[in-house]
């Protein structure tokens, strides 16, 4: 990466396009006046003289819907911009932008400006005060800001808090305010980019495998709620085989989520997991479990189910859990051994507690669809908090 990125963001007349054209020494981004600013869009600029790129953002205006679609803007922008995998689009710095003369709105203006850049949850941040005209004020408005940030989840991204003077401001016909904090604001954000280099795509990996996870629970909803329904019908399945092509389908779907190539290596990894998770452990401790567990007045079909649901989903949960640690690069697909102690302790140990959870939300007349939902859901919060 050749270069890092600076996200500009503050509302509509702030003086977001004057802090950018003094930056980059050049008038690039288009100035307005008043409230009304006039960028509708996310705009990249750079030159060579300064090491990093420009990224100016919409505008927030005085407005709760069109403050709402500011925030959607940037929110999106930033989605898309990890989806494409774009090194150019990758945030590493953002500033802040709050108007020096507008103090008392402070608190409101950064809980919007965090609500914009959430996805970036580790990116540092400068809180850039424009319009710094009243020397005075310095002091107390930096104090006002570091006050207001204490209040977000991300208030230990706050680096530094700048007042400046974006362009000459003419007082009267003898007095004008000088521009500054331009070089301290180029320098401090030079000193953050190592870091925020890292941060940034942390932040994307960090966000593209939260959206792994949304998809792979998807398919785990599907294959357990296909499961359910197999296993109410009251045919025995002491060795679970019934469930075999749900599970191959279940595994290999996970496998093209969480991108695990199709080699060799791959291909033994996916067979492990089959093998090692259902048959020999799975459907045996979760058989056992039922068994163990003393007054469950539920008919045949509805304990078969929830066994089938069972199996499927704890083997789903356990192959989640084992393919972010390859797609991490934490692991490899010839950790076969790994693989194997993996499942034997994620989905044996407390299988007899996650089973009677279970069986306490479920009644004799419970849905196939509401009993997958609840097997789903159990198996989702026993890995999310183990």
């Amino acid at each position: 990466m050749e270069r890092g990125n600076v996200l500009v963001i503050g509302n509509s007349g702030v003086g977001k396009s004057t802090l950018i054209n003094t930056v980059l020494g050049e008038d690039k981004a288009e100035t307005g006046w008043g409230t009304e600013g006039r960028t509708d869009r996310l705009n990249i600029y750079e030159s060579s003289k300064i090491p990093f790129r420009i990224i100016d953002t919409v505008g927030f205006e005085p407005s709760l819907i069109k403050e709402y679609k500011a925030i959607s803007a940037v929110k999106k922008w930033s989605k898309n911009s990890a989806n494409e995998g774009h090194n150019d689009n990758q945030i590493n710095v953002i500033w802040f932008c709050v108007d020096g003369c507008s103090a008392k709105l402070f608190p409101n203006v950064i809980k919007n400006l965090s609500k914009a850049t959430s996805m970036w949850k580790t990116v540092p941040i400068i809180v850039v005060i424009t319009k710094s005209y009243a020397v005075p004020d310095r002091e107390k408005n930096i104090e006002m800001v570091n006050n207001a940030f204490a209040k977000q989840k991300r208030s230990s991204n706050l680096r530094k808090v700048i007042p400046v003077i974006a362009s000459i401001f003419v007082l009267n016909d003898s007095a004008y305010a000088a521009p500054e904090g331009i070089t301290e604001l180029i320098d401090v954000t030079n000193e953050l980019m190592p870091e925020g280099v890292k941060a940034g795509e942390a932040d994307i990996a960090a966000f593209k495998l939260k959206r792994k996870r949304f998809m792979a629970h998807g398919v785990i909803g599907g294959s357990t709620t296909a499961a359910v329904v197999v296993g109410a019908v009251p045919v025995p399945f002491p060795d679970a085989l019934i469930l075999s092509p749900i599970e191959v389908a279940e595994v290999n779907a996970l496998a093209q989520i969480y991108e695990i190539n199709k080699n060799e290596g791959s291909k033994q990894l996916l067979n492990t997991i089959v093998e090692v998770g259902t048959v020999s452990i799975v459907a045996k401790q979760a058989i056992n479990a039922l068994k163990a567990i003393p007054g469950v007045n539920l008919g045949a079909s509805v304990l078969n189910a929830i066994i089938a649901g069972s199996i499927v989903a704890a083997l789903g949960e356990g192959t989640i859990y084992i393919f972010e640690q390859v797609y991490l690069g934490k692991k490899s697909v010839s950790d076969i051994d790994w693989v194997k102690k993996i499942l034997e302790s994620k989905l044996t140990s407390q299988l007899t507690d996650i089973v009677k959870t279970i069986i306490e939300k479920v009644n004799q007349n419970t849905d196939s669809k509401a009993v997958a939902s609840i097997i789903s859901d159990v198996f989702k919060d026993y890995f999310s908090n183990n």
